[in-house]
């Protein structure tokens, strides 16, 4: 007796994702621990898993792979168009600190980020919002890295305004040397930024699905609003807005490199990203799960060890 078994005229029966197929879902999460890694046909040969044993081991390897990044465009002497989450946040901690350590001025960085709450119309949070992600992000990053910080004109936020411009300013900077790098988490519904799975259904085709480069006010899935509200908002569901401003495919899939991060564990033995992560890397490329797309680029994966099971069910 499961899901799957008991599904039929529940109320869950219409709440997934039509693309979703369930038994393929529950086969790549019912693979051995250990077998995680395994490489597949569809990853990049350059993408790579990397396992971390504990939250601050994730926090302090995923901080050094963005001050990495970072200090290596400088180095280079090219821009560096960067499109930024908010979740996992821990990182930023530590890419401030090597940052600073290396004393590398950031102002070749051009910061995009991917996603914020808005409503109906795509008007966002005021940025002094404890909830917004721009508040967020200059709290956890611009602000702590001082005078080496990115200049105010290079930070760009998914505004109603400044959200459609992206593709065109990435664009430019590409043309000037820059190369691209998506920093990212995995959704409980495995989206990218907040381009969520059943936009998949306005799409005749993959081709025209990869070529949406953003989304204004963008109806987020029930799943969405309820991890956030573990994740983001102490539980409080009523404090989640149902809408949000994202980019699409059409950019993070323009990614010259990625970084990743799956980092959530819960604790107790309970966590919500298990799922996300093994359909991530097992599902293969499918528009109605995007996260499947990111293997096919080049770049790392940091997840938590915790989150390759056994997914096996245990009461807590």
């Amino acid at each position: 007796m499961d899901l799957i078994s008991t599904l039929k005229d529940s109320n869950m029966e219409t709440f997934f994702p039509a693309g979703w197929d369930l038994a393929r879902i529950d086969q790549c999460a019912s693979q051995p621990p250990e077998s995680i890694g395994d490489r597949q046909s569809w990853w990049h040969r350059d993408f790579k898993l990397v396992a971390c044993d504990a939250l601050p081991d994730f926090d302090t390897m995923m901080g050094h792979e963005i001050a990495w990044t970072i200090r290596q465009a400088r180095e280079a002497g090219h821009p560096l168009a960067m499109i930024l989450p908010v979740g996992p946040m821990g990182m930023y901690r530590w890419a401030v600190y090597f940052l600073k350590e290396w004393q590398i001025p950031c102002d070749h960085v051009h910061g995009f980020n991917m996603d914020e709450w808005s409503d109906s119309e795509g008007e966002t949070l005021p940025p002094e919002n404890s909830g917004s992600f721009q508040n967020a992000m200059e709290q956890a990053f611009y602000g702590p890295l001082g005078e080496l910080t990115v200049p105010v004109a290079q930070r760009h936020f998914a505004t109603r305004t400044a959200l459609p411009g992206y593709a065109g300013q990435i664009a430019e900077l590409k043309k000037q040397g820059a190369r691209l790098v998506t920093v990212f988490g995995i959704g409980r519904v495995c989206h990218i930024a907040f381009w969520e799975p059943h936009f998949a259904a306005e799409f005749s085709s993959v081709e025209e699905w990869k070529k949406q480069t953003h989304r204004l006010a963008a109806k987020l899935h029930p799943l969405t609003i309820e991890q956030n509200a573990l994740t983001s908002f102490k539980s409080r569901t009523t404090l989640v807005p149902c809408r949000a401003n994202t980019i699409g495919p059409g950019l993070f899939l323009q990614s010259d490199q990625i970084i990743g991060g799956a980092d959530g564990v819960l604790g107790r033995g309970m966590q919500w990203q298990g799922l996300s992560l093994w359909m991530t890397l097992r599902y293969g490329p499918d528009m109605w799960i995007p996260s499947t797309f990111m293997p096919t680029l080049p770049g790392k994966l940091f997840y938590l060890a915790d989150l390759a099971g056994p997914l096996e069910a245990e009461c807590n």
